[in-house]
């Protein structure tokens, strides 16, 4: 990755804490017992928001304080060929709110958490290719 210094620090910082939000999603869902698939969501989503704004940043693009993956996406400047499109990162917007907070929403089961997490794990790797980081954990 190259570029000026202050963006490339700011760009690891958000990728920092996308890999935390990566590596709760993932842990939580090895539970055996009582997983809450809502946090597993949860986490899934605030690792491709953060991916994204990572992005943003190294693009030197300006982005509003938002939840919103299809408003954020849609301000990336992404080649079409790179695999990623808003059609893909647009179910994981729900969990934002529906997986933090008590509402009348339909429960989250496991195949669901795993498809969420899944489009996360699309998100991270396809935007650290672009950003050229080492894929290592």
């Amino acid at each position: 990755m190259s570029g000026r210094p202050e963006i490339i620090a700011e760009v690891r910082r958000w990728v920092g804490k996308a890999e935390n939000d990566f590596r709760n999603a993932c842990f939580v869902l090895t539970m055996k017992e009582n997983c809450p698939f809502d946090t597993v969501c949860f986490h899934s989503q605030q690792c491709a928001e953060k991916y994204i704004k990572s992005l943003l940043v190294f693009q030197e693009l300006d982005f509003p304080r938002t939840h919103d993956l299809v408003l954020l996406f849609n301000l990336l400047k992404l080649d079409p060929s790179s695999g990623l499109r808003v059609i893909d990162v647009q179910p994981l917007n729900r969990y934002s709110i529906e997986a933090r907070y008590p509402g009348d929403w339909e429960p989250i089961d496991e195949t669901e958490a795993r498809a969420a997490l899944e489009v996360a794990r699309t998100v991270r790797n396809t935007i650290r290719r672009f950003l050229q980081l080492d894929m290592s954990p």
